[in-house]
């Protein structure tokens, strides 16, 4: 199978839908967050589906600090994604990846990090039927996978945190995040942060589903009015 190339941005990027896949991308990984500006909304969803692009879901929070993460922030938080989800036309069985954009300590991914993850876990991956992933250092993504509370692995760009370098030579990860660079599109520089896909595995992205056409039933009833 082939590599899958992507990147992850704040930015919608529907109206260059078509131009990316013509850079050769496959997919774009958006933001679900408390600020609806960078959010991935439905009409974004649509054009970047209809140019034959694949969508990955993140989870941004916003917060590094220790205290921030229980079980009942991690339901909270699970309740917003899954809303925005929903919203944005993403189908169940697809996933969504949560940040930890800090480099963890050990104690904080056994204890509130792990709780965190049972609440986002008991709201996403129940009936509402999404995969749930991590973003973050390979300590983290290590963790909350051999926890089973997560399915997928997106490893962070931040070669530095604990544990990332073992994870990426072991290839643990769905998703590989680069370092952020530029590219140019219909004449806008953007800033973009690269992401390949692990060979062989299927790290959740998704497509929203095809509008059915319209049945010109009216034309048909006049006509037989007529007659």
């Amino acid at each position: 199978m082939a590599t899958l190339k992507g990147f992850d941005t704040l930015l919608d990027m529907g109206p260059h839908a078509a131009a990316l896949r013509r850079r050769g991308y496959d997919f774009v990984m958006r933001r679900y967050s408390r600020d609806p500006a960078r959010n991935l909304g439905a009409p974004e969803a649509r054009q970047l589906s209809d140019a034959g692009l694949r969508i990955g879901a993140l989870w941004v929070h916003g917060a590094t600090h220790e205290g921030y993460f229980t079980r009942q922030q991690g339901l909270l938080d699970g309740s917003d994604a899954l809303r925005l989800g929903r919203a944005a036309g993403q189908p169940a069985g697809s996933a969504i990846y949560i940040a930890l954009e800090h480099d963890a300590s050990r104690d904080e991914v056994d204890g509130p990090i792990a709780a965190y993850f049972s609440g986002i876990r008991a709201t996403l991956a129940g009936a509402a039927g999404y995969r749930v992933g991590v973003h973050g250092s390979g300590r983290c993504c290590a963790a909350m996978l051999d926890r089973g509370l997560v399915a997928l692995t997106w490893l962070s760009k931040e070669r530095g945190f604990a544990g990332t370098q073992g994870y990426a030579h072991a290839m643990r990860y769905d998703l590989l995040q680069w370092m952020t660079t530029r590219i140019e599109l219909d004449g806008v520089t953007f800033d973009i942060t690269p992401d390949i896909g692990n060979p062989g595995r299927d790290p959740g992205l998704f497509q929203v589903a095809q509008r059915s056409p319209a049945v010109a039933t009216a034309p048909r009833q006049e006509a037989a009015l007529r007659s």
